[in-house]
């Protein structure tokens, strides 16, 4: 199925709901205002990416694009693998496969790398699958704190 921006936000709200029992954001917008408010507005991270062999991003909110310093287009497409440098992809790496196990993981802290180089913290990050009809197509990731990495 191809699934297109809005596809992917609503999945991503839903997949939260259904597994981590809450919802990614608690506020009165429903339907398309919550869609439009967590693309646009919402003052933490929320990125996805499919659940292809080398998974590539499917979703980037403004607040995430702001954070790696790339455009929508540049990023979207972009293997996930690569917001991680090289020698902590197996840390990276070993996360994923505990999701894929769990269906989600909370307070997990990541070195990451945007698009001019520069290397942060991402920090109590929240991973979560994407489930659609009982299948896993993606996988999520919400996190609020950001530190600039002092290497």
């Amino acid at each position: 199925m191809t699934r297109n921006e809005t596809d992917w936000a609503a999945l991503i709200l839903d997949s939260h709901l259904r597994l981590l029992g809450r919802p990614l954001a608690d506020l009165a917008l429903e339907g398309q205002a919550l869609l439009d408010w967590l693309r646009d507005d919402a003052p933490f991270c929320v990125l996805a990416h499919d659940a292809s062999e080398d998974p590539c991003f499917v979703y980037a909110n403004a607040a995430t694009l702001r954070c790696f310093g790339f455009a929508r287009d540049e990023f979207l497409g972009m293997p996930s693998r690569l917001s991680a440098e090289a020698p902590r992809r197996e840390e990276r790496e070993a996360l994923l496969a505990d999701v894929r196990r769990q269906g989600f993981s909370t307070g997990y802290r990541g070195l990451r790398i945007g698009k001019q180089g520069q290397r942060f913290w991402i920090e109590d990050v929240t991973v979560w699958n994407l489930i659609e009809n009982g299948e896993r197509v993606g996988q999520a990731a919400t996190y609020r704190r950001i530190t600039p990495a002092q290497l």
